[in-house]
């Protein structure tokens, strides 16, 4: 009788040991109650709870995204704009934050959503629809530092937010399409203006550098001309002192003779007279034959 009653008693030991029996992740905190009152916190790995008496509530401490919900807000210049938003949040993994989460806030997703439409509502709503587009930033940052200062006491942390759309109505939204599309005409339009601009002063500034060249290589021949000059007038003031004139003549018989002008020489005459008078040189006079006896 007293073995039946020991495998008995060792076998309601085994069962309740093992129904007992509680595993942690590592990305779970427990909180185990005893007869619906806190007992102590659930770490990761193994754990053991009395069946019947103590229960274990696991929490996910990994960050997490929660939408909050497309709502119509009406700007401060009162259009209707969609707005989405999205918030990521995570418990903290110490004891503390783990019973806040609990037991301090009922649903703190359901509330986080909400907190964060209310809030997007004032924000957006003191700004024009213009102002909340190119201030998306500025309007995370303010629905961040509300939701960390309102859920302070939740045992959570709001790691970030993000504005997933603000669309205004499809009026509204065609016109600023519009108006953006002849924004960018207008920039192409002055880019093209000042691309010929710029090529008409490249040519502009080409021609001029041609004129100047054309204009050196001028003053640089008549400055060779001037040179040449020079020379031969010292030349002649060196050789031919006196004979300015006779130089004078040779020079013009010397271009009428470069280019195989041809001369009419009278029937008797001597070359070297005719020759002498085109140059102004008196004719040599030959001496005179004497008649033979």
């Amino acid at each position: 009788m007293s073995a039946g009653i020991f495998w008995i008693a060792l076998y309601v030991a085994l069962m309740i040991f093992f129904l007992g029996i509680r595993i942690v992740r590592p990305t779970q905190r427990g909180l185990i109650e005893r007869f619906g009152r806190y007992n102590r916190f659930g770490v990761p790995g193994f754990n053991w709870i009395i069946p019947m008496v103590e229960n274990i509530y696991l929490l996910n401490v990994t960050e997490q995204m929660i939408e909050a919900n497309p709502q119509e807000i009406i700007t401060n210049d009162n259009l209707n704009a969609k707005v989405d938003a999205q918030v990521y949040f995570k418990i903290r993994p110490d004891e503390q934050s783990v019973k806040n989460a609990v037991y301090n806030v009922q649903n703190c997703q359901y509330q986080i959503v909400n907190l964060a439409r209310t809030t997007l509502r004032n924000i957006i709503g003191t700004m024009t629809l213009k102002s909340a587009n190119s201030e998306r930033g500025k309007i995370n940052a303010d629905l961040h530092a509300v939701l960390l200062r309102e859920t302070e006491s939740w045992g959570i942390q709001i790691v970030r937010t993000e504005l997933k759309e603000i669309d205004p109505p499809k009026d509204v939204q065609d016109t600023m399409n519009k108006v953006v599309k002849a924004e960018n005409e207008k920039i192409a339009a002055i880019d093209f203006a000042t691309a010929r601009e710029t090529e008409a002063d490249g040519q502009k500034r080409a021609e001029i550098k041609k004129a100047e060249g054309i204009k050196q290589a001028r003053i640089l021949a008549a400055e060779g001309e001037a040179e040449a000059i020079r020379l031969v007038n010292e030349a002649a003031e060196k050789y031919f002192t006196g004979n300015a004139q006779l130089l004078r003549r040779l020079e013009m018989v010397e271009n009428a003779l470069k280019d195989n002008a041809k001369i009419v020489v009278p029937t008797g005459s001597d070359l070297v007279n005719v020759v002498g008078e085109m140059a102004g040189i008196a004719p040599l006079r030959m001496p005179e034959k004497k008649d033979r006896a």
